[in-house]
């Protein structure tokens, strides 16, 4: 019995304490990103189809919203510019490559645990992309849909973020892992 009190008693302190952990977690905030990026796209010639897979360094610069309506609970909307970097694959005559950045807007949810959050989104990606290969360059841009999932560490008004994204695009599927932070104003 005296565990269960325990147990009960730590975790109500646990969520009375939550804003205390959690600091400016509401309001306009302002973060970046760097990752790596997992490129898998196709370029088509007239006479192959060249097959990309490939990862690259890329970075993101995002913006975004919490607007803190329901305690442990986090809804957010958000913005960023991304750059996914470059893949390449070898082919004969020379490189082949595929580039894609872009811009992306998602809705966020997720549950506060004290400092540690988790968070889902889900949203959409305006890309342009481009492709080489040594005969010519084909650029190509369009919208396509966009999810991810993190965690976020809440330290007064900075957060520290890990991301797993998946942006399903036309011109190359891209999965995106990234570590980050975020000011809250």
């Amino acid at each position: 019995m005296k565990k269960i009190l325990l147990a009960t008693s730590s975790l109500l302190f646990l969520s009375l304490s939550t804003p205390l952990w959690a600091g400016a977690d509401t309001g306009f905030y302002l973060g970046g990103a760097l990752g790596s990026a997992d490129l898998d796209g196709n370029i088509r010639d007239r006479k192959t189809d060249i097959n990309i897979n490939d990862d690259d360094s890329g970075y993101k610069i995002f913006a975004g919203y919490n607007f803190g309506v329901v305690p442990m609970i986090d809804l957010a909307v958000e913005g960023s510019y991304v750059d996914f970097g470059e893949g390449a694959s070898e082919i004969q005559g020379g490189n082949a490559t595929v580039g894609v950045k872009g811009w992306d807007a998602f809705g966020l949810a997720g549950i506060k645990l004290g400092p540690i959050g988790v968070f889902a989104k889900a949203g959409v990606i305006a890309w342009d992309s481009e492709s080489k290969i040594p005969t010519h360059t084909q650029d190509n841009s369009g919208s396509d849909p966009a999810y991810g999932a993190g965690v976020r560490f809440q330290l007064g008004s900075l957060a520290l973020r890990a991301e797993y994204e998946v942006f399903d695009i036309e011109a190359a599927e891209v999965e995106y892992a990234s570590v980050g932070a975020a000011w809250t104003f």
